[in-house]
């Protein structure tokens, strides 16, 4: 499997990230527990972490191999 052949799978795993913080979001905005509302805000907090992790290995995986491509210094040995 190449890199190219990864890049949609970051992408699915990103969608279902992204669903999934909206779905806590609207959790959060009914809830009025406030021990509730803090584990929501975590929750939502470290998907959205996950989420942009996703999206940034989506475009490397994409890209990887394209000339002239600046990679992100976070993914580079």
């Amino acid at each position: 499997m190449t890199l190219a052949e990864l890049s949609p799978e970051y992408r699915a795993h990103a969608h279902a990230l992204s669903l999934r913080i909206c779905q806590l979001e609207y959790m959060l905005g009914r809830t009025k527990n406030a021990d509730k509302r803090c584990q929501l805000q975590d929750r939502i907090r470290m998907l959205s972490a996950m989420l942009r992790e996703a999206n940034e290995l989506a475009v490397l995986t994409e890209r990887y191999y394209d000339r002239g491509y600046r990679r992100n210094a976070k993914y580079t040995i």
